[in-house]
């Protein structure tokens, strides 16, 4: 699996790309299926916008599905934490949804058991 990180109205460092991609890889280790992961990092320079750093991430499944977040916020490391966060619960619930839930609810499984037990008495 790939991470890259890019940048548009901003000089990427090496800091800046290393935290970026200590804090999306921890996305990989919940689904193995990630093929790819595309960070755009950016800047808004108009002085009356709130929350001029954006972070922008594109994931790419083995299925063909792409999942996509933004967030943005004060810093640039204020706004990768927002977007690892954002993107591991999406993944999350992209992996439960693909796995199928097999998962029942207590109602129909405690009937289900009440039901096992009344035709045994019978019998």
């Amino acid at each position: 699996m790939h991470i890259y990180v890019n940048g548009r109205n901003i000089e990427i460092t090496e800091a800046i790309k290393a935290y970026a991609k200590e804090k999306i890889g921890k996305v990989a280790t919940h689904y193995d299926q990630i093929q790819g992961i595309e960070v755009v990092l950016s800047v808004i320079k108009n002085p009356a916008a709130s929350g001029k750093h954006v972070a922008e991430v594109s994931c790419k499944m083995s299925s063909g599905t792409t999942l996509h977040c933004e967030e943005a916020g004060e810093s640039m490391y204020a706004s990768i934490d927002l977007l690892a966060n954002k993107l591991d619960r999406q993944v999350k619930k992209y992996k439960d949804k693909a796995l199928g839930s097999d998962k029942s609810s207590i109602r129909t499984e405690g009937s289900e058991k009440v039901e096992e037990a009344v035709e045994q008495t019978v019998e």
